[in-house]
């Protein structure tokens, strides 16, 4: 039985590891690694000029550590088919769950370390000795634990396992992971789940609904109803708008909005994909390069909606106008070359 899970196990790692090379390629690395610097200068600052006023930082940490806390799928990799093949191997199963447990609880134990490890400097400019911060790091252990342990006794009914619960809890698991990739590549066996949010029908009105409009209609429809797209937008919009207003430092707070942006734009590249398995969109009447020039027209729009909400906040000449001509170099000719290589 280890055996089969263990090769199961192994087969997903290498799935996807194999996606791994499309998350960091291009420009990404280096966006990455413009954030971190921005990230660890900022950092720097705030223990350089540490602020009076720390209920902020509490609040902030406090969030932190309760979302690491709360963090942790355990990784069964069971399958639907397992309810009736595996059945009367149930207490196996258990076996294989408890160490799915134990394997999760180290792996987000260590996160949840190196973390507080991490602000240790702060949470001795909050008035913390070494050792209470050793005690709440071993206290947080042992939450972590009672957590996971919770999360386990959802896969049981009175000893019993409950096929269905664990089951689905796996399938969703593998597909958050899944959908991640999918942000920047074509991924084989992701579902997606769409919900019709009646309140942005609005919106929709707007576009025409004719043959040459097609592809914007549908890819306005893939924005609007999948969580996906638009949940990413609303977060990167959001950090864009925090960091126009509360960082100081004028290009410093425009080289964020533009790493904004641009992440923005290259997640939601994934709409030209978003159609590929629904074969129907074969049969449409339209020209063949209408879904290309669509989506490079969906893209644009939000890209200057965005840009405007930055120019307001900014209200200085020059960064603005060094904001604009990045963003029309990213819109006008770097998005349509990785449209044009994604859609032949």
């Amino acid at each position: 039985m280890k055996k089969l899970f263990n090769k199961r196990r192994s087969l997903f790692l290498t799935q996807n590891s194999k996606y791994l090379r499309y998350v960091f390629n291009d420009h990404f690395v280096l966006v990455l690694m413009f954030l971190s610097g921005f990230l660890l200068y900022q950092y720097s600052q705030l223990l350089k000029d540490f602020p009076k006023t720390h209920w902020p930082i509490i609040m902030i940490v406090s969030i932190i550590i309760l979302m690491l806390l709360a963090m942790g799928g355990i990784a069964s990799y069971l399958e639907p088919a397992d309810k009736q093949f595996l059945l009367i191997k149930e207490e196996a199963i258990k076996e294989i769950i408890n160490s799915a447990k134990k394997r999760t609880y180290i792996f987000w134990l260590v996160i949840q370390t190196l973390f507080l490890v991490l602000i240790s400097p702060i949470l001795i400019k909050l008035g913390l000795s070494v050792f209470m911060i050793t005690l709440l790091i071993f206290g947080l252990g042992i939450i972590k634990w009672l957590v996971i342990t919770y999360k386990v006794k959802a896969f049981y009914n009175n000893q019993n396992l409950n096929w269905d619960a664990a089951i689905n809890h796996e399938q969703e698991r593998k597909q958050s992971i899944l959908k991640f990739f999918s942000l920047f590549t074509n991924v084989k066996g992701i579902s997606t789940s769409v919900k019709r949010r009646s309140f942005l029908d609005g919106i929709l009105k707007l576009i025409s609904k004719t043959p040459s409009r097609l592809w914007t209609n549908l890819f306005v429809r893939a924005f609007l109803r999948s969580s996906d797209y638009l949940g990413l937008t609303i977060r990167l919009v959001t950090l864009n708008i925090l960091s126009v207003i509360f960082v100081n430092e004028t290009y410093l707070a425009l080289a964020l909005a533009f790493v904004f942006n641009y992440l923005l734009l290259f997640q939601l590249l994934a709409l030209g994909r978003h159609f590929d398995y629904q074969y129907m969109n074969q049969l449409y009447p339209v020209r063949l390069n209408a879904k290309a020039s669509q989506l490079k027209g969906f893209l644009r729009v939000l890209s200057y909606a965005v840009t405007v909400i930055d120019i307001i906040l900014i209200r200085e000449l020059k960064p603005v106008i060094l904001l604009i001509v990045l963003m029309l170099i990213v819109t006008e000719y770097y998005i349509p070359y990785k449209i044009k290589k994604m859609i032949d």
